[in-house]
């Protein structure tokens, strides 16, 4: 099993090209099934969850053409097999959107429960529950979910209890192919959930509202198919400017949207960072200080977002002064502080609350991930930390970050892949 080895205490400083993202990817690849004729999907990220999503389609009978540069071209006129199968679905949440695209263009779909990072509860109820509203019938037997509709689904209102991005997105899909009207409430309004309905709506798709939280879809008989780039990862782009913040270094990203990352922006010049941007850049410089304490509590889009809360609570451990994280997200999202405090860390925990009191610096120790976002973190803190950290387990990171240890090497950090 990989692990990756950080010697500590150097500032990053250089540009980078931000990768697309892994979230508008996973559902707008799922998305293709929708499709009459060939989808071409560009700026896919070189992702384990990416190349799983591409496989999965693969094991369907979906004719795929995929180049150097990971574009896909999507053929699913040759699809034979309308199972998702549970040895792929196992490692990636990801895969329960093909649910809603299968159901909707072909009118039957079977789906292994999914799996993915262990980061709390994430009940697909909402998912089935609109889709049942729109006529499918529903029966889960032998941890797979079997789904089939007489004819077309049926445009509906549908107001989601909580919400939920893989929910809305899983209905969105659908409902493009419905007879009639649907309206989604208490819709996400995430980007990569804009991403998906910018993609939708160049297949064919009539969709309106994506964005805000009610999103109405006129459904169509067909969607002939587009081609596509997907959006930046405004999560890989967050958690390489903390990183330059928290070793007090200076950075550009190329090739990102800073329009998504506002309140993350925001919070990085509440510690201290010089920020500036363009169209497509984001550049930012600490001038060599340490980062001044800073407050998160987490929320859906636009809030700050939970995918980036254990990144802020690294660079909170060798801030200036104390600071308070709040997740409200996911219960299980503050499970990193306990490696943290193996490197020297002084964070308590009550409830949903994480008290971080700054520390001058941290020591390296060998560290185990436990999910993604928290691997990052672990990653983060074993730059700033003076020895070497040795963070096990990252299969965890390979899931979300393209690259990450070339892409810091680059960044002048000493950073390097162990192979048992």
């Amino acid at each position: 099993m990989d692990k990756l080895a950080i010697q500590g205490g150097k500032q990053l400083s250089g540009e980078l090209r931000i990768s697309g993202a892994k979230n508008a990817a996973l559902p707008i690849l799922a998305a293709t099934l929708l499709a009459d004729g060939p989808v071409i999907i560009r700026n896919l990220p070189h992702l384990h969850d990416v190349t799983t999503m591409i496989e999965l389609l693969g094991c369907m009978g979906v004719e795929l053409v995929i180049d150097e540069k990971l574009s896909v071209e999507v053929n699913v006129k040759t699809i034979s097999n309308y199972s998702a199968p549970y040895e792929l679905v196992k490692t990636m949440r990801a895969s329960i959107l093909v649910l809603g695209p299968m159901l909707a263009h072909f009118g039957k779909a079977r789906v292994s429960f999914p799996g993915g990072c262990a980061i709390g509860s994430r009940p697909i109820d909402l998912h089935l529950r609109g889709l049942e509203s729109m006529g499918a019938t529903i029966n889960v037997k032998g941890g797979y979910i079997n789904a089939e509709v007489n004819g077309r689904l049926q445009g509906v209102r549908i107001i989601m209890e909580m919400v939920t991005v893989g929910g809305t997105e899983n209905i969105m899909m659908a409902a493009t192919l419905a007879q009639g009207q649907t309206v989604i409430e208490n819709a996400a309004r995430e980007p990569e959930v804009v991403d998906l309905a910018k993609c939708l709506i160049a297949m064919g798709a009539k969709i309106s509202g994506h964005g805000t939280d009610t999103i109405v879809i006129d459904g169509v008989d067909r969607l002939p198919g587009c081609t596509y780039d997907v959006m930046p990862d405004r999560i890989e782009t967050g958690t390489y400017l903390v990183a330059a913040a928290a070793t007090r270094g200076r950075i550009k990203l190329k090739d990102t949207c800073p329009e998504y990352l506002e309140v993350v922006l925001q919070k990085l010049r509440e510690a201290g960072a010089i920020i500036a941007v363009g169209k497509d850049w984001i550049s930012l410089d600490m001038k060599g200080r340490r980062p001044r304490a800073v407050n998160i509590k987490t929320a859906p889009y636009p809030g700050f977002p939970t995918d980036m809360q254990a990144q802020f609570m690294a660079m909170n451990t060798v801030a200036d002064g104390t600071a308070a994280i709040t997740e409200t997200v996911f219960e299980n999202r503050l499970i990193q502080t306990h490696e943290m405090n193996r490197m020297g860390a002084s964070i308590s925990i009550e409830g949903n609350t994480a008290m971080i009191f700054g520390q001058s610096s941290l020591q390296g120790a060998p560290v185990m991930a436990t999910d993604l976002r928290a691997s990052a973190s672990l990653i983060i803190a074993g730059l700033v930390a003076a020895g070497e950290t040795c963070v096990d387990r990252i299969y965890h990171i390979d899931r979300g970050y393209e690259c990450i240890e070339e892409k810091l090497q680059l960044l002048g950090a000493d950073i390097r892949r162990l192979s048992d």
